[in-house]
């Protein structure tokens, strides 16, 4: 969940996306990536104040979720 929070940050701030691999994500992770930052960029549009809180929420429950069905490995996470 950290790291998908810090990359949420840094292309909310201007920093940009770079491929998953070169931000040490995996696949599931760079697609939770891209669902928290367009509901950030969507949320800031309708004038929220407090994008990081949104995404910290959106990123651990699609983490949660993503870990819990099993994620990249073979058995659910526990």
């Amino acid at each position: 969940m950290s790291i998908v929070r810090h990359w949420s940050r840094e292309v909310l701030d201007g920093r940009g996306y770079g491929d998953y691999q070169s931000m040490g994500m995996s696949g599931g992770q760079y697609d939770i990536l891209r669902e928290v930052v367009d509901a950030a960029r969507a949320a800031r549009r309708q004038g929220a104040r407090d994008v990081d809180r949104l995404t910290a929420r959106q990123a651990r429950a699609g983490c949660t979720a993503w870990y819990r069905s099993g994620g990249p490995g073979e058995g659910p996470w526990r």
